[in-house]
Formats: C-alpha cells, sequence, structure tokens
C-alpha cells in the first residue's frame, strides 16, 4: 500500500459557501473614487465605513497583482457587518461577470430582513453619482470565491 502522506485538502467551495451563509450582497454603479463613494454612505447614512487593508483582495492574474480595496464597518449592536468592494483596479475586475458595477456590498453575520435591505437600497440610491443599485443573488455570482477573506 503506498503512503501518499498526510495531505489535508482544501474544499474551497465549502469554505465559499460557509462564507456566504446568510449574506445580502448588492452591486453599485457609481463611477465615483472608493473613498468619495464611502465618505457619501458615512454622511448620507450615518455609517462609518474604514478602509481595512487587512481584508484587502489580491488576485494574481497574467503575472501581475491585482488589489482590490475593501471598506468595513460593523454595527454596534448585533453582529453584522458591512463591506464595500471596489470591482475594479487596472483594468481587471474582481466579478468580471459584472464589468459594469464599481462597487460591491456585502451585508454579513447577520440575518438582513427585506425592509432593511430595501431601506439600505433606497439610502444608496439618493447618494449623488450612483446610477444603479442591484441585489445579486448566489447563482448570478460566477466568481464568489473572489469576495472570500
Amino acid at each position: 500500500m503506498a503512503d501518499r502522506g498526510n495531505k489535508l485538502l482544501l474544499n474551497n467551495q465549502d469554505l465559499t459557501d460557509d462564507f456566504f451563509e446568510d449574506t445580502r450582497l448588492l452591486g453599485i454603479m457609481a463611477p465615483i473614487k472608493d473613498y468619495q463613494f464611502c465618505w457619501q454612505l458615512n454622511n448620507s447614512m450615518g455609517l462609518d465605513f474604514r478602509i481595512n487593508n487587512e481584508i484587502e483582495i489580491q488576485l494574481n492574474k497574467k503575472n501581475r497583482k491585482y488589489f482590490f480595496s475593501v471598506f468595513e464597518f460593523l454595527e454596534p449592536t448585533g453582529s453584522l457587518g458591512h463591506y464595500v468592494y471596489k470591482n475594479q483596479f487596472d483594468g481587471e475586475y474582481l466579478l468580471p461577470e459584472f464589468k459594469h458595477l464599481d462597487f460591491l456590498w456585502l451585508m454579513k453575520g447577520d440575518i438582513v430582513p427585506d425592509d432593511t435591505f430595501n431601506q439600505v437600497i433606497a439610502s444608496i440610491r439618493s447618494i449623488s453619482g450612483v446610477q444603479l443599485v442591484t441585489e445579486l443573488t448566489n447563482e448570478k455570482i460566477r466568481n464568489k470565491e473572489h469576495l472570500v477573506f
């Protein structure tokens, strides 16, 4: 019997499924700088998004590294976290299937009721420079693993 050694295989699908359990995701078209967008979110919605370099997404494509900033806001009560990802960096996309979207807003860590979710969508739509806000369902996202931090 051949000894194959003790190899542990990481199941990325399970990891991705666990990460996306109880999440809601929005796609946002707003051709403005990421820090300006988050500043507007903070001011208009009373949030406190801040860049979190520790969870920045790095993709390696075409022998290059691409960095996608992630802004984070953790609600002071409860366990809900909000994450705004920049979808584009230097001609590459975090979710290439959504090249028209500038930002992705992930809500994770607690269940987000539909009425709360719809209030967030309405608030984002009222921000200057926002052209589109749409919910992205898990079935529509081909590269979900790119969002896992």
